[in-house]
């Protein structure tokens, strides 16, 4: 300021109350709505991560099967993939683990579900419950399973 001159408060460079609500408020709808987006990818997520998993394991009896000539049995469950099956029917041409570390739960905490016969006349299934951990159901709580796409 140089001398002499007058300090003038120009009070419209401020921002009024008004105007910081109105900010605020698209900031909140900006943020919920993110915040929704996100939610529904995660469960989409979480489908796909389910799929995932049960494709590998698929992959991995595959190859048990060329291994030992059988599939394992519903008591020996998926656990036969990482470690050689102590109960009977067992093979001395077991050549695992064919999975990398022990069976994982799936994306929300349940165990799979492995049965040897499987459903509709495919030699076994491998199924993920969804969310609820509970046979059928719709969108998060549907069924994944290894017969269908």
């Amino acid at each position: 300021m140089k001398k002499g001159q007058k300090f003038i408060k120009r009070y419209d460079e401020a921002f009024t109350m008004l105007e910081t609500l109105i900010v605020l408020a698209i900031v909140l709808i900006l943020t919920s709505t993110v915040g929704f987006t996100a939610i529904r990818s995660l469960e989409k997520a979480k489908s796909t991560g389910a799929r995932t998993q049960i494709d590998s394991f698929s992959v991995a009896l595959e190859a048990y099967y060329i291994d030992c000539g059988t599939y394992p049995t519903t008591e020996q469950g998926l656990e036969a993939l990482y470690k050689k099956p102590e109960t009977e029917p067992t093979s001395d041409y077991w050549n695992g683990p064919y999975i990398s570390k022990n069976v994982p739960k799936d994306p929300w905490g349940h165990e799979y579900v492995y049965e040897n016969p499987g459903k509709e006349g495919h030699p076994y299934s491998i199924i993920s419950y969804g969310a609820d951990g509970q046979e059928s159901g719709d969108g998060k709580n549907a069924d994944i399973t290894s017969w269908e796409n």
